[in-house]
């Protein structure tokens, strides 16, 4: 398979659970194309359906209807054994690490080997090895109890990688974690995709995790699939309304109070960031340009491979003259804006 390929292709998959007070549909027609050697974040609120959804593309979980496709292959189409031999190509790794207490960091890394059938000694070679890559050969003795948080998740993602998978799927694997550990694994991570060539999928609630390491991204939303493409012009221009309440915040221009200059009164914009450059000084430029003040009400923006995306609500002077200046600066520098009641 080469690279851009689709390695995994969910096609109108949907997965019901039978309770005693009727069926609970987790997911409904999701359909999502996952590249070869790509970095794909799936983020969605509490709830909307990510973790059944990975449990789902490993068969885990098995679904009640469409597909799962992986390397061209329906896991519906294959036999339990097939289907064990396709999932030794996903490696998993957890909130919670899930690592075995009663043994050494070495003896957790070799454990899926063991059970696979890998002697001993190509075992042994296989988890150092990989121990060195996450920083960890030092270590090889301690137990999970004399780690930290990060440094078991290292584990974690050490022992995912002892079968050598195509596929490494991440369950909210830095929700756990404080900013600067998660920083740490996501740019391990990054190094794995690199290195290794392994397709990995990200599952968060986090937006800063999908800023940091996705090229891909989809937006799951009461068990549907709201929005997804590559992550720059996913966050530059959402479409739905979970996708600009994750991406842009949640700033509404009634609810936000003035940082500045006391209560809102006269008209109200949102100047909306999609892509200009991260150093533009739009703002800045507009009001030097239109020699006419704004208030700034509030605003939520970020860098995304160097372009600015998010939103800004500004108060407008008041005067019909400089509200219009506003506007016109506005459209004639293709800076997209619209009225806020």
């Amino acid at each position: 398979m080469a690279k851009g390929d689709n390695i995994i292709r969910l096609v109108q998959m949907g997965k019901s659970f039978h309770t005693s007070s009727g069926d609970v549909v987790a997911l409904d027609d999701i359909n999502l194309d996952i590249k070869e050697g790509s970095i794909q974040g799936i983020i969605g609120l509490s709830g909307a359906g990510k973790s059944t959804l990975v449990r789902c593309i490993n068969y885990l979980e098995i679904p009640t209807s469409g597909k799962v496709i992986f390397e061209g292959k329906s896991l519906g189409d294959l036999s339990e054994k097939e289907v064990r031999e396709a999932r030794r190509n996903m490696g998993m790794i957890f909130q919670q690490f899930n690592l075995l207490d009663q043994r050494n960091l070495l003896d957790n890394v070799t454990f899926p080997l063991e059970i696979a059938g890998v002697n001993k000694k190509q075992a042994r070679e296989r988890a150092l090895e990989l121990l060195k890559m996450v920083g960890l050969e030092d270590r090889v003795k301690n137990y999970p109890a004399q780690l930290s948080g990060g440094q078991k998740q290292r584990v974690a993602i050490a022992r995912a990688l002892a079968t050598k998978p195509k596929v490494l799927l991440c369950d909210e694997a830095t929700s756990a974690l404080d900013p600067k550990t998660t920083a740490q694994i996501l740019e391990l991570l990054k190094k794995i995709n690199n290195e290794l060539d392994v397709t990995v999928i990200v599952i968060t609630h986090q937006m800063s995790v999908i800023e940091a390491i996705c090229d891909s991204v989809a937006i799951i939303d009461h068990s549907h699939i709201a929005e997804s493409g590559p992550v720059s012009e996913v966050f530059a221009n959402p479409k739905t309304d979970i996708g600009r309440r994750l991406i842009l915040g949640d700033g509404d221009a009634d609810s936000v109070k003035p940082v500045i200059f006391g209560e809102a009164h006269n008209r109200k914009i949102r100047i909306v960031f999609d892509g200009h450059s991260a150093h533009q000084p739009i703002i800045s430029d507009m009001i030097l340009n239109c020699k006419v003040p704004v208030n700034i009400l509030f605003a939520n923006t970020k860098e995304v491979e160097g372009q600015a995306v998010g939103q800004m609500i500004v108060e407008l002077p008041g005067s019909f003259d400089e509200d219009e200046k506003i506007v016109k600066y506005l459209t004639s520098n293709n800076i997209k804006y619209e009225e806020v009641v």
